[in-house]
């Protein structure tokens, strides 16, 4: 299990050289919204192997609140072997709320991607399932398709939905 540190104490340890916050949000919540000098390395990049910042150095893991980071402890712990790894109590959330600073966009935005895609394969299946019930039973094909697709994102790491969002009005990045 990762020990918790505050973002006060977190704040501490990288001001003073000692740690180095790693973000595992995705891409586009990170650039919305970090800690700077924050690395970022989405949970949903796979691994590449072991993490390090120095014999004196931790590694301080972050995420928007500190669920995702605390549901992935195992995983992010087995990323730094021997060294000393935290997770940031409460996310960029707590450390903004502490009135840390924070970098990045900041502007009002449309939801991050993964949950418009939680969102849009929900409705998917429900409207599969629903018009197999009530329409004609081979609707249900679509349920099939849409967790076929999630399936093979969680495998691979490449969304469909995710990419086909992106292009997405509402998701365009302002010139």
């Amino acid at each position: 299990m990762l020990k918790t540190l505050s973002p006060s104490e977190a704040a501490s340890l990288v001001e003073a050289g000692h740690a180095l916050l790693v973000d595992v949000r995705e891409a586009d919540e990170f650039a919305a919204r970090h800690i700077p000098g924050a690395l970022s390395l989405p949970l949903s990049l796979p691994d590449s192997g072991p993490l390090a910042c120095g014999m004196d150095s931790s590694l301080i893991f972050t995420c928007q609140t500190g669920r995702r980071t605390n549901s992935n402890a195992g995983r992010l712990l087995a990323r730094v072997p021997g060294g000393s790894a935290f997770v940031l109590h409460g996310g960029v959330d707590a450390w903004a709320k502490a009135g840390l600073p924070l970098a990045g966009r900041q502007t009002a935005q449309a939801l991050p991607i993964m949950r418009q895609v939680q969102i849009a394969a929900g409705l998917l299946v429900l409207a599969g399932v629903l018009l197999s019930i009530f329409v004609a039973p081979p609707w249900i094909a679509l349920a099939g398709f849409v967790g076929a697709g999630l399936s093979f994102a969680g495998l691979t790491g490449w969304c469909g939905m995710a990419q086909l969002l992106g292009m997405m009005p509402w998701n365009r990045q302002p010139a």
